[in-house]
């Protein structure tokens, strides 16, 4: 294991920032804007269209109409596909997406492997080389038991095929288990010609440390990272972990507080101000969803007025029941 993960130095001359937002415009209009790097849809509307830009997210929303989110950079934006992969483009930035099927290679540590050499050899080829956040989303993430549960399955097969891809330090990243076609593997990234600072939380224990019990192979990615102007943090996938053990079992809301307290102290770290703004959009995963209306409440009166996108998703650890990631902009 590289020493000194958690320092990545920023270069000269960084982009700003891609805004993202939640919008209940239709996607076809989201598209046209100026800018539009990417759509992602939680429902239908983000079905039937060629565009490579739109990405169907296997997560149903406790919202009844759910908006798309949005991301948007400074510039024209190309975009294209490669195979099964698709990818956009613009504003020095770059968005790419592959969705496998399991049974295609072998079981979700195959998948895994494929995906991320897929995704390396494709990042390689360009000039944003620099992965600075990942999303993966697998069905049926805790099914299995012990080493064979296929989140710490997946967790083997991403190190496979990653290499040495991030030798030099983990990007942020997220691992929810979706309630769609089980077989169904969906990873994309958000890359940049710039490096960005990998920040850690002095709560937690680095997830490339966490000790055997969690599995072969260790979670590869950072808390959080400081985008390459100081403009945003992009905040991992935050649970109700301190060090590297889950907290409050069984009990969602104490899992929440635990979760915010998490979310301050990397707000701290990577020296940002206290708190959440509307512009700061944050999903919350909830694994039954019977908790969702509890969650929602919780998080209006912690939290007024911050835009939060309440989904149904299994944290990677069965004992864990919510999870939040998302944007905090400088």
């Amino acid at each position: 294991m590289v020493e000194g993960r958690e320092s990545r130095r920023v270069e000269s001359g960084p982009v700003r920032a891609p805004h993202v937002s939640y919008r209940m415009d239709d996607a076809t209009s989201l598209l046209a804007e100026p800018g539009t790097l990417a759509v992602f849809g939680f429902d239908d509307r983000a079905a039937g269209s060629a565009d490579p830009r739109l990405l169907r997210v296997p997560l149903e929303t406790f919202d009844t109409s759910a908006p798309c989110e949005l991301w948007q950079v400074d510039g024209p934006v190309e975009h294209g596909r490669d195979g099964a992969l698709r990818w956009s483009i613009g504003g020095g930035w770059l968005f790419a997406a592959l969705e496998l099927d399991e049974r295609a290679h072998g079981g979700p540590a195959g998948a895994a492997r494929v995906a991320y050499a897929q995704l390396r050899d494709f990042i390689r080829g360009h000039e944003q080389q620099q992965v600075l956040r990942i999303w993966n989303y697998q069905g049926a993430i805790n099914r299995g038991e012990g080493d064979a549960e296929r989140y710490k399955l997946f967790c083997d097969g991403r190190a496979e095929g990653c290499g040495d891809w991030f030798a030099a330090g983990y990007p942020a990243a997220t691992a929810i288990g979706h309630h769609g076609d089980p077989h169904l593997l969906q990873v994309y990234l958000l890359a940049s010609a710039r490096t960005g600072t990998a920040v850690e939380n002095p709560r937690q224990t680095s997830a490339w440390r966490y000790p055997r019990q969690y599995g072969r192979t260790s979670p590869g990615f950072a808390r959080a990272m400081r985008l390459p102007a100081e403009d945003a943090l992009a905040i991992s996938g935050t649970a109700a972990v301190v060090g590297h053990a889950s907290a409050h079992e069984g009990d969602t809301v104490a899992q929440l507080d635990e979760i915010l307290l998490n979310l301050e102290a990397l707000l701290a770290s990577a020296g940002m101000p206290a708190g959440f703004d509307t512009h700061a959009p944050l999903k919350a995963y909830i694994r039954h969803p019977i908790d969702a209306p509890r969650v929602r409440a919780k998080l209006q009166q912690r939290l007024p007025g911050v835009p939060v996108l309440l989904l149904h998703g299994d944290v990677c650890r069965s004992e864990l029941l919510v999870e939040l990631d998302g944007w905090r902009y400088a």
